[in-house]
């Protein structure tokens, strides 16, 4: 399973998904369900811009989980 540490870095930042929006110009459905962790595929133009505007790298914003299960699936 992919989790996704979004939230976690917007609150690092004190950030809402408009401010995001704001600072990377991608859409609200697409920061949203990266939010929410049930986004199903990534653009690597919107992590680039994710990694840009909280100067990190792309391992800060995903994690693979190994043998996890999603639970959303079942």
């Amino acid at each position: 399973m992919i989790r996704w540490h979004l939230a976690r870095m917007m609150g690092e930042h004190k950030m809402r998904i408009s401010d995001v929006i704001r600072e990377t110009g991608l859409k609200r459905n697409t920061l949203t369900l990266m939010y929410k962790e049930t986004a199903q595929k990534v653009d690597l133009d919107a992590l680039d811009k994710l990694c840009e505007l909280f100067d990190c790298e792309v391992r800060e914003l995903l994690e693979h989980v190994p043998g996890a299960h999603d639970a959303r699936k079942h």
